[in-house]
């Protein structure tokens, strides 16, 4: 494996986002406007603000971040950059860990941003230290990032990458226990949440924001998390091709 043709397509992918201010908006600026309207939702019940505001600084990234990386891929699918690519010494191994680095750093300022307007503007608090919460919402966005990676080998345009948004993310957002306890659902639904990746990361940032002592069951989410990450990496990888059908 090489370092520098990993990082030559890190700094290749940067340099296409760089140049998409419309990608960079909905990055950076959306979880913030996002985090914003939570608040006012919740304004002048700062009880209810501060127990769901935390864990949506960790899932408002994600969902963005799964958007712009599903596109983005099926953009170096469909214009043939990801077969040319293929044809030249890069392994796939290099081109994922490429791309994982340039989202992380996108990923490390996007929930900076957010961050910063959660904690400092809007008054956000938590039991342990603002940094696990930040380092929580990146391994999230990271997350988002695995998932869009792998999504796109099933879409053939941006509107069919837009697709599985709501139909990948949105059901795991409903039954990951914000909105519902998980223990108040049918069985059924419970039996649907314990197999998400998305219900393992709220209850991470729930327990950093919430309980005082994280014991293991916060480890082990943190390890479902990075395993499942882990999985989607593997398995966009074999999605790709040396040749476009």
């Amino acid at each position: 494996m090489s370092g520098a043709r990993t990082v030559a397509t890190a700094a290749r992918v940067l340099s296409q986002l760089r140049r998409d201010p419309r990608t960079i908006v909905l990055l950076i600026a959306v979880p913030c406007v996002l985090i914003l309207l939570v608040d006012q939702l919740f304004s002048g019940r700062e009880q209810v603000f501060q127990s769901v505001g935390v864990p949506m600084l960790g899932i408002f990234p994600l969902i963005s971040m799964f958007l712009v990386t599903s596109i983005t891929m099926l953009r170096e699918r469909t214009t043939g950059t990801l077969e040319r690519l293929l044809t030249t010494p890069l392994t796939k191994l290099e081109l994922l860990l490429g791309y994982g680095i340039a989202f992380a750093a996108v990923a490390v300022v996007q929930v900076t941003v957010v961050s910063l307007v959660g904690f400092v503007i809007l008054g956000l608090d938590t039991v342990h230290s603002n940094l696990l919460i930040v380092l929580l919402a990146v391994a999230n966005a990271l997350l988002g990032m695995a998932f869009g990676l792998f999504v796109s080998a099933f879409a053939r345009s941006e509107f069919q990458a837009v697709q599985f948004m709501p139909a990948f993310v949105l059901p795991q957002i409903l039954l990951y226990g914000l909105f519902v306890a998980r223990d108040q659902m049918g069985d059924w639904l419970q039996w649907v949440s314990a197999v998400l990746p998305l219900t393992y990361a709220f209850d991470a940032l729930d327990r950093a924001a919430h309980e005082p002592t994280l014991g293991p069951r916060f480890w082990a989410d943190v390890t479902i998390v990075v395993g499942a990450m882990i999985l989607a990496l593997v398995l966009g990888a074999a999605t790709l091709r040396r040749r476009t059908p």
